[in-house]
């Protein structure tokens, strides 16, 4: 009598089907927002604008909390640089009305300037201490620009603010910001994603886990500690620039302790150090208050009770660290 014997399950066939219909659910939300916002009103444009600007900050964010481990809370200051650079530079303030091209690089040259300030002297801290530090760094910043009222106009803020051009063409209504933001979120969203896989991540994610042992097999901690700071703040810094852009208008406002500690949430939650934990981070943290705005009173709690419930059930993130882009791809299309 002939036995049949079946090949037992691996343990990894359940995991694998949760991450393909997990990678599935990632790209058929991307999709839909880039095919779908062009058709929509004005109103869930600007909604979009303002999810890919977060989208933008938290990957910046992430290379200092997620690649390098450094708790940072004023990730905020950078972003004000680049809003109040692109506010000067291009409006009636100091006479200047520059071309948006031209101010983004020395918009992103000024927020790596100024990450580099902030990272000199917080390279000994660690923790609450720098966590401490970086807060008290951006709320400097924002007092500054808060009582530097000849230059930025103080608590009013610069009105006016040209409208951006590129290569003649107007990037001024939200169908236009729109894709203005898809490029540079694809395009740095590449570039960071490069950089998490090269000699420059393999060293942050040392110094994340043991920087003491980092130090000892030759890693310059110092150095790569400066490049997370700076590359951060660039990142911080173009957002800023394209956020002023899409609303003409800077203002202290904007850039509170508030927004910082959104944009680290949006990391804790989505996942931090992937790149796709940010999107999805910042789907929860941007699109339900949205969709929740029938019920201003009780949406704040819900989205309280929400936090707490995923932070207790997925301390890890919503999207762990392991499923990057590659791991995306391959669930999708591989084997």
């Amino acid at each position: 009598m002939e036995t049949t014997l079946t090949p037992p399950k691996t343990a990894g066939t359940g995991s694998r089907g949760a991450r393909r219909l997990g990678a599935f659910v990632i790209l058929a939300a991307i999709t839909a927002l880039v095919t779908i916002t062009p058709f929509l009103p004005n109103y869930y444009v600007r909604v979009a604008n303002s999810l890919l600007i977060y989208v933008l900050l938290g990957i910046g964010l992430n290379i200092v909390i997620g690649y390098a481990g450094l708790l940072d809370l004023g990730f905020v200051a950078f972003y004000a640089v680049g809003a109040y650079t692109y506010g000067l530079l291009a409006s009636p303030q100091l006479g200047l009305h520059l071309p948006i091209l031209a101010i983004l690089p020395i918009a992103a040259v000024l927020g790596a300037i100024v990450g580099i300030l902030l990272g000199l002297p917080v390279l000994r801290l660690r923790g609450d201490y720098l966590a401490i530090v970086t807060l008290g760094f951006g709320e400097i910043i924002r007092i500054l620009m808060n009582n530097l009222d000849d230059l930025t106009g103080g608590p009013r803020g610069i009105f006016g603010i040209d409208k951006a051009e590129i290569f003649g063409i107007a990037v001024a209504r939200p169908i236009e910001i729109f894709w203005l933001l898809v490029v540079t979120v694809v395009i740095v969203g590449i570039l960071v994603w490069r950089m998490e896989k090269s000699i420059l991540g393999k060293a942050w994610a040392a110094i994340r886990e043991d920087q003491d042992a980092a130090k000892g097999v030759g890693i310059n901690t110092t150095n790569a500690k400066l490049a997370a700071f700076a590359t951060s703040a660039t990142i911080g810094s173009v957002a800023g620039v394209i956020f002023a852009a899409s609303q003409r208008f800077v203002s202290p406002d904007s850039f509170s302790l508030q927004e910082s500690v959104l944009i680290v949430l949006m990391i804790v939650i989505g996942g931090v150090g992937n790149i796709l934990g940010i999107f999805v981070g910042a789907a929860i943290l941007i699109l339900l208050p949205e969709v929740l705005r029938g019920f201003a009173e009780w949406r704040i709690l819900f989205l309280g009770l929400l936090m707490v419930t995923l932070i207790i059930i997925r301390p890890a993130g919503l999207v762990p660290r392991a499923f990057g882009p590659e791991k995306l791809l391959k669930a999708l299309f591989g084997k």
